[in-house]
Parts: structure tokens; C-alpha cells; sequence
């Protein structure tokens, strides 16, 4: 067996391998310790890109980007040190030039015609490349038509002076106008709070706009961090679950003018399906809320993040009321923005909840009894059938039903099971189905009418004669006394 260690932040989490099971066990976590947060709470990511090797020359490649994301310090830092040797780099060429045409030591000859007049020395070359640079005006200085060499730097200064002017001024102005200081005016509740709502387990959590100004096209999305373990053995260490807070119902696309309490019902399809108030003090994981919007005044994309984890998910909680009704207007109290007041919760988890509704339901008594009477009226039928096999062929000619036991005894048995189940309805619905005329009370007098069937429909079988004979009543009380001797050989 050997040992792997792995760091998450300051939690360690031990695993073992085994060569003969090809597997991991499950990991056993430390003792715990300060937690480590994936996201802190003003949306910043505790992520740090480490032995990136060669992949360095990356951020190369796309400068203007990788300028853009440094800090401020570093963006000033890179915009003087540009400047600073853009302009030294070109005064030094000005002065070049005049050293090798021989302008510093003529500058003072009226009759001598040098390239830049008035430049013989370095400070002045520098003076005149800030004069044309920063497009003050030529006085003093300026550039004459006998020097060729002079007009070409002139029009290389003029394109370098452009492109740095656009990337650097540009890259400033991108990164001020970031919407980054945006999401300081959108604020999260400190903690998140689990309660009934609607007669659901639900977890919640609190965003506000500070701003009077909207956040346009504003969502929500929620990620669960959790470590875990699949079933061949791999551990993911930062598992990413999605937790719907209304993706399904477009409760995710938020109008976020007053402050919103953002909602999941924890059900069957929820990662927090186990999750109860005992199983929290063992659990770990951390909830990722981000939050996206359009900001009106800019048109760019804003983002704000936090994160929760189990210590600040407050079970049985629920977020005071801030909103108020006052004279022509409504008002929001942030100072209750982040209160929370206890209110009655049960503290088993939701599939706990279902396995006792599921023990308690008073349908598993009827559904036995229901079961065993279908089985005797089964073995009563067998019974009958073995009775009716028995009975003479002509006497089952005459009644002209022979399966008429046994479609009576499923009909009865039927009617027993509808028994049960109307046992079973609520009270309301046993009185609907109490009323004359419903089906069950259909059902009751077509079996008795069936009952009263065979005998009327064996004297419609006899010849009129018989029939008239026999009045529509009693057969045996009218035949005179040959017929009604046939009869008795026949039955015998």
C-alpha cells in the first residue's frame, strides 16, 4: 500500500492505493482546519497558475490583454517606462544626426544652414522631439529642407508616436473603464439560509443593486464545489454541480431594481438531496454564486462574484423583510439586508422526509388486504367452476349461461375491491361517491338483475306452447302431469 497526499488549500485529504483492487477508496479527510475558499467573498478566485514552462510566451502574444489584466502599479510602471525611452531613443537620433552632419558646432554660424536649427547639444535635440511629439508648435526650433536624412526620422517619429499613443492610451482607457469597481455596488447577503418556502426545503440567499442606475439583462447561476470520488476510483477534488435557482422556470434572469432573495428547491434532483441540519457539521463544500449583467450606463459586461460555504449556511434561518411602503414611493433598509430570524424547520433532510411520509402512508394496510381478497375470490371461482362442471349437460343448456358463477363472482369481486378502494378515498370523496346513481350502486342492481337473468332467459328458450303454459311464471306448477314427469326423468 502506498501513500498520496494531496493539498487542498490547508486541508489535506489522504488516499490509498491498492495494486491489486485497481481502485481509490474513498479519502479521508484531516482534522478540520481554516477553510480554504475556492472563491472569497469578494469574488476574487484563490487560483494560482504555477511551472507553466514554455507556455509563458502566451501572454506575448496577446500584450495588449495581458496589459490590461496587470495591476494598476504595473500598468503605470510599463506606461512611463515606455514613454520615457520612446522619447530618450528619438532625441538621441535627432542629436545623431546633427553630430554626424556637424550642426553642434556650427549652430552658432548665421551663414550655416543645419538640418534642425537652433539644436547643439542634447537637451535641445530633446527639447525638439517633444516640440514635434507632443505637437506644441515649432519657435524656437525646427527642421530645414537641407537635411533629407532629417525628414525620413521625422516621418519614422510621426507612425512610432501614433502606435504608442493608441496601444498605451488605449490600454489605460480599457482599464479604466472596466466595470470591475461596478460590482463593489452589488452586494450578497454575509450567509445563506435553508427553510421551508411553499412547503418545500429551500435554500436562499440575498443580492442587491446599490445603484439607482440598472443592471440590464442581469442572471444568476450557482456552482456547488465539492469534492468526490467516482465510481472507478478517480477523486475530483473540485467537483462542479450546477444548483438550479430557476433556469427551468426563468426565475434566473433577474430585475434587479430592490433586492431579490434568489431561491433552490432542494428536491430529488438537487446535489443537496442527503443534506440535512446533522449531516452539515461533517460536510464540506462551498456554493460559487455569479452574477452577470449588462451595466446601462457603459454598455459593458459586468460580473460579480462570492461563494458560501457550509459554516455560513444557516439552517432553519429566514431573511428579514427590507422593503417598505412609504409615502408615493417604496424603501429599501440595507441595514437588515444581511439579518436573519429563526423560523420552525425540520431538520431531516429531504429524502429522510420522503422515507417517513413513505412508512407512514395508510395505503400499505388496504393494498394487503385488497391482495388477499383477490386471492379467495380466485379460489372461490376455481370452486365454482369445479361445481358447474359437475352439473348435468341439459340442465346447462337450459340455464344457457354456464359461466354465469363465475362472471357473477368477478363482478361481487369487483365490487369488494371497489369497497376497499373507496376505504381508501378521502372523506370528501366518499360522500361524492355515496350519492344514488353512482356507478357502485350501478354496478350492485346490474348484479342482482344478472341473478334474476337466467330463468327468464331459459323460459324464453321454450316453445310457445310451454311459454303460454307457463304464464311467464313457475314452470312446474302449470305442466300437466306427463310433462311435468319427463321433466323429472330428464333432471334425475
Amino acid at each position: 500500500m502506498s501513500a498520496l497526499r494531496r493539498k487542498l488549500g490547508d486541508e489535506y485529504q489522504v488516499v490509498s492505493t491498492s495494486a491489486s483492487a485497481g481502485g481509490l477508496p474513498p479519502p479521508r479527510a484531516a482534522p478540520r482546519g481554516k477553510r480554504q475558499r475556492f472563491v472569497d467573498k469578494n469574488g476574487r478566485c484563490n487560483v494560482q497558475h504555477g511551472n507553466l514552462g514554455g507556455e509563458t510566451s502566451r501572454y506575448l502574444s496577446d500584450l495588449f490583454t495581458t496589459l490590461v489584466d496587470l495591476k494598476w502599479r504595473w500598468n503605470l510602471f510599463i506606461f512611463i517606462l515606455t514613454y520615457t525611452v520612446a522619447w530618450l531613443f528619438m532625441a538621441s537620433m535627432w542629436w545623431v544626426i546633427a553630430y554626424m552632419r556637424g550642426d553642434l558646432n556650427k549652430a552658432h554660424d548665421d551663414s550655416y544652414t543645419p538640418c534642425v536649427a537652433n539644436v547643439y547639444n542634447f537637451p535641445s535635440a530633446f527639447l525638439f522631439f517633444i516640440e514635434t511629439e507632443a505637437t506644441i508648435g515649432y519657435g524656437y526650433r525646427y527642421i530645414t529642407d537641407k537635411c533629407p536624412e532629417g525628414i525620413i526620422l521625422f516621418l519614422f517619429q510621426s507612425i512610432l508616436g501614433s502606435i504608442v499613443d493608441a496601444f498605451l492610451i488605449g490600454c489605460m482607457f480599457i482599464k479604466m473603464s472596466q466595470p470591475k469597481k461596478r460590482a463593489e455596488t452589488l452586494m450578497f447577503s454575509e450567509h445563506a439560509a435553508i427553510s421551508m418556502r411553499d412547503g418545500k426545503l429551500t435554500l436562499m440567499f440575498r443580492v442587491g443593486n446599490l445603484r439607482n442606475s440598472h443592471m440590464v439583462s442581469a442572471q444568476i447561476r450557482c456552482k456547488l464545489l465539492k469534492s468526490r470520488q467516482t465510481p472507478e476510483g478517480e477523486f475530483l477534488p473540485l467537483d462542479q454541480l450546477e444548483l438550479d435557482v430557476g433556469f427551468s422556470t426563468g426565475a434566473d434572469q433577474l430585475f434587479l431594481v430592490s433586492p431579490l432573495t434568489i431561491c433552490h428547491v432542494i428536491d430529488a434532483k438537487s446535489p443537496f438531496y442527503d443534506l440535512s441540519q446533522r449531516s452539515m457539521q461533517t460536510e464540506q463544500f462551498e456554493i460559487v454564486v455569479i452574477l452577470e449583467g449588462i451595466v446601462e450606463t457603459t454598455g459593458m459586461t459586468c460580473q460579480a462574484r462570492t461563494s458560501y460555504t457550509e459554516d455560513e449556511v444557516l439552517w432553519g434561518h429566514r431573511f428579514f423583510p427590507v422593503i417598505s411602503l412609504e409615502e408615493g414611493f417604496f424603501k429599501v433598509d440595507y441595514s437588515q439586508f444581511h439579518a436573519t430570524f429563526e423560523v420552525p424547520t425540520p431538520p431531516y433532510s429531504v429524502k429522510e422526509q420522503e422515507e417517513m411520509l413513505l412508512m407512514s402512508s395508510p395505503l400499505i394496510a388496504p393494498a394487503v388486504s385488497n391482495s388477499k381478497e383477490r386471492n379467495n375470490s380466485v379460489e372461490c371461482l376455481d370452486g365454482l367452476d369445479e361445481v358447474g362442471t359437475k352439473l348435468p349437460s341439459k340442465l346447462q343448456k337450459i340455464t344457457g349461461r354456464e359461466d354465469f358463477p363465475k362472471k357473477l363472482l368477478r363482478m361481487s369481486s369487483t365490487t369488494s375491491e371497489k369497497a376497499y378502494s373507496m376505504g381508501d378515498l378521502p372523506m370528501k370523496l366518499q360522500r361524492i361517491s355515496s350519492v344514488p346513481g353512482n356507478s357502485e350502486e350501478k354496478l350492485v342492481s346490474k348484479t342482482t338483475k344478472m341473478m334474476s337473468d337466467p330463468m327468464s332467459q331459459s323460459v324464453a328458450d321454450l316453445p310457445p306452447k310451454l311459454q303460454k303454459l307457463s304464464g311467464g311464471g313457475r314452470m312446474e306448477g302449470n305442466l300437466p302431469p306427463k310433462l311435468r314427469k319427463m321433466n323429472s326423468d330428464r333432471f334425475t
